[in-house]
């Protein structure tokens, strides 16, 4: 499998970004980690569009989401490994 079909941004992330309009639940998915230069597989376990979030872990509940080095949000829901991590599982803290 040589498409990268997420980025993710910043070596302790929690979320990569899809950036193709192909991700399938069942698919097994390849990511491309930009400070590192590792890849990365999984399964994603939902359909995600493109620019949308793919878990690169397990996430429980308060668990805080990291993306671009930057804490964005909390799990709400949680999401498994290849899970679609957006706004309905995913809440900003500030309020």
């Amino acid at each position: 499998m040589s498409e990268t079909h997420f980025l993710i941004h910043d070596d302790g992330d929690s979320v990569g970004v899809v950036v193709v309009e192909t991700v399938k639940a069942g698919m097994e998915v390849c990511g491309y980690t930009m400070d590192t230069h590792e890849k990365v597989t999984m399964t994603a376990q939902n359909d995600i569009p493109l620019g949308h979030k793919i878990a690169l872990g397990d996430m429980d509940i308060g668990d805080t989401v990291m993306k671009y080095g930057v804490d964005m949000g909390k799990v709400v829901e949680a999401i498994p490994q290849g899970g679609h991590a957006h706004v309905h599982n995913i809440k900003t803290k500030r309020w």
